[in-house]
Parts: C-alpha cells; sequence; structure tokens
C-alpha cells in the first residue's frame, strides 16, 4: 500500500466519528492496517490509541480486556497502552507484578509487532520500578530482543538492559 493511502488513513485516526469506536469496528481497523508496512501499521495503530482510545474510559475499559486478543494489533494496543501510563507519569499500576509474569511467559512467543510494545513496557516497569528491575534486566538478557540493534549516536537501545540501564542513569 503506498503512502497515498496512508495519509489518508492517519488523519482518519485523528477525526475518527465516536459513534463509530465500538469494539467490531475497531477490529475492522485493526484488520485494515495489517495491510500495511509493518512501519505504517504500527504508527496507525500507536496514533489511534494516543488520539481516540486513551481519550475515553469506555474504550480504556475495552483497551484492557485485548492482553489475549486474536488480533495483534489489539494485543499491541493493550501492551503500549500499558507502557505509556508509566511513561507519560501516570502512577504505576497496581498490577505490574502479574504484567512482569505475563512478559516473562509470552514475550518471547509473541509476534514482532507486539513483542515491541511488550519490550517497551518491560523496560517502563524496569526504569520506574525498582522493585522489578532485575527481572526485567534478566528477561532482556534470556530473550536477547534487540541485542544487536544498532542506533544512532545518543539513542537509546531497545535491548532492555542497555534501555534500562541508560534510562535510570538518565533520572537518577
Amino acid at each position: 500500500m503506498g503512502t497515498a493511502q496512508f495519509f489518508p488513513r492517519l488523519l482518519a485516526t485523528l477525526i475518527f466519528d465516536n459513534k463509530l469506536r465500538t469494539e467490531p469496528v475497531l477490529e475492522r481497523l485493526a484488520a485494515d492496517m495489517q495491510v500495511h508496512v509493518p512501519d505504517e501499521c504500527t504508527q496507525l495503530a500507536d496514533w489511534l490509541l494516543a488520539h481516540q482510545l486513551m481519550k475515553n474510559k469506555k474504550l480504556v475499559a475495552l483497551l484492557l480486556t485485548w492482553e489475549k486478543h486474536p488480533s495483534p494489533i489489539m494485543r499491541r494496543l493493550f501492551w503500549y497502552y500499558q507502557a505509556r501510563l508509566r511513561w507519560t507519569g501516570q502512577a504505576p499500576p497496581k498490577h505490574s507484578a502479574a504484567l512482569v509474569t505475563a512478559l516473562e511467559s509470552e514475550m518471547g512467543r509473541e509476534e514482532p509487532v507486539v513483542q515491541w510494545a511488550m519490550n517497551f513496557r518491560a523496560g517502563q516497569i524496569g526504569i520506574f520500578e525498582p522493585t522489578f528491575r532485575a527481572r526485567c534486566i534478566q528477561l532482556g538478557k534470556r530473550l536477547g530482543l534487540y541485542k544487536d540493534e544498532h542506533v544512532a549516536k545518543n539513542c537509546t537501545p531497545s535491548y532492555l538492559p542497555e534501555f534500562i540501564r541508560i534510562e535510570v542513569a538518565k533520572r537518577e
């Protein structure tokens, strides 16, 4: 799918009709996103989360049910939402222990589009919740996700042990 078709869809995530924000419509939208190349797909999903789903309490409640959803986009939205809660400065959720346990058991088997959001969530837990820091670092070492990722100078790598170390050091 070309750029000419991508930008109108990106705009559509900003002006989504409130009456259409139902689970069946969101599921069809998630399926439609998957026809895009991975970077476009994730950008559409992230914009939908930030500009629509997080702004409505009913949609947030729905979003919280998507951890085991059949759609990888819906699962990504669940995990990225969990990460954004902490990343945007909100208090850590009371269920971090359960999330870390789920990350430890499921992250290695997930699809890459979901793994990234799970990895980011593990990083946010490791950065902001010292109680779970060692578990998140160990998870990163065990899975090795993004270990060989090359990042530009002064950018933070996604490899959990490095990501957590660098981000914690910034805050000390």
